[in-house]
């Protein structure tokens, strides 16, 4: 069952961004510490938000400003009818959202003291988001300046996306959970977004131990450019068109819970370059939405508006 009606209109709206990924029923727990291998910790009451990499980066993006949609597939179900509620509040075109062909996908996540979050992810549906789904949202995608796409999602869902996308679009990937990428896929990133686990993991041994030295070899796989987030020391931007890799800082703030600030960062950042803004300004901007994406509860729930990352 598909979103909304079959019928399309003859000239599709532009989208600022169209995200393509998961979405998840995010059930928190907080914990005065992360249990090791064989133990039992108690914890706090249990909440349940809307989350999943690709349903975050969507209402983050809408609750800036950009005119965005989601190509995603949930349950029919509780959580799915939670996760569509939440994307239509925030202001996102939930007509590529997907119905059934399985439970909703679920985060088991744990947060301490600290704000450190620890998730175990149930795709569910979202891994039933095939590339078939892809092919049949073509005039979605041929509506989007930007396209974002994550690893929550099938592998081969993402390529076929990388193919997919609409003239002079951009791709946005974030890669995580960490898998090894096709070389198309990697050759059509116009930023490859990866934090510090992300980079170390696609690199393996050689990694470096530096930011820059990361940047270096993540930009010798293919993309076109590479963002690699630093969290409260910010950003590093390096773009394969010319010039060194260059430090974004972060406004300092107090941390209450990181979840889903990697997500909010980018989507932000997809979004200012859909706008035609350069690597380095979009990051400045992504970052400061990302500070302020940490200093509240919550995944969705701790998005800010653009007065509240003016007022940072």
């Amino acid at each position: 069952m598909h979103g909304n009606d079959d019928s399309a209109p003859l000239a599709p709206p532009r989208y600022d961004l169209l995200v393509v990924g998961s979405a998840n029923a995010d059930l928190v727990v907080g914990v005065d510490r992360r249990p090791g291998p064989g133990e039992t910790v108690l914890g706090s009451d249990l909440v349940v938000h809307p989350g999943g990499k690709g349903a975050n980066q969507a209402v983050a993006a809408a609750r800036l400003g950009a005119r965005t949609a989601l190509l995603a597939r949930v349950g029919d179900d509780a959580h799915g009818r939670l996760l569509r509620a939440s994307q239509q509040e925030a202001g996102v075109d939930t007509g590529g959202v997907l119905v059934g062909g399985a439970p909703t996908g679920v985060a088991l996540i744990t947060v301490d003291p600290s704000g450190d979050n620890s998730i175990v992810v149930s795709p569910g549906a979202n891994a039933r988001l095939t590339p078939e789904d892809i092919r049949a949202a073509g005039p979605l995608l041929a509506s989007a300046r930007v396209v974002s796409v994550q690893l929550e999602i099938p592998l081969d869902t993402v390529a076929e996306t990388a193919r997919a996308l609409g003239s002079g679009a951009r791709l946005v990937l974030n890669p995580s959970p960490p898998a090894p990428l096709p070389d198309e896929v990697l050759a059509a990133c116009d930023p490859l977004v990866v934090n510090e686990h992300e980079a170390r993991s696609i690199l393996g041994e050689g990694a470096g131990r530096t930011p820059e030295s990361w940047a270096r070899g993540l930009t010798a796989l293919g993309p076109r450019s590479v963002v690699i987030t630093l969290g409260s020391e910010g950003a590093l931007v390096c773009d394969t068109r010319g010039g060194a890799p260059v430090r974004v800082p972060s406004p300092r703030v107090d941390a209450v819970d990181t979840t889903g600030a990697g997500d909010a960062f980018t989507a932000a950042l997809a979004w200012r370059l859909g706008l035609g803004e350069e690597l380095e300004q979009a990051a400045a901007f992504a970052v400061r939405v990302g500070a302020a994406a940490v200093t509240r509860q919550g995944a969705q729930a701790s998005f800010p508006t653009i007065e509240q990352v003016a007022a940072l």
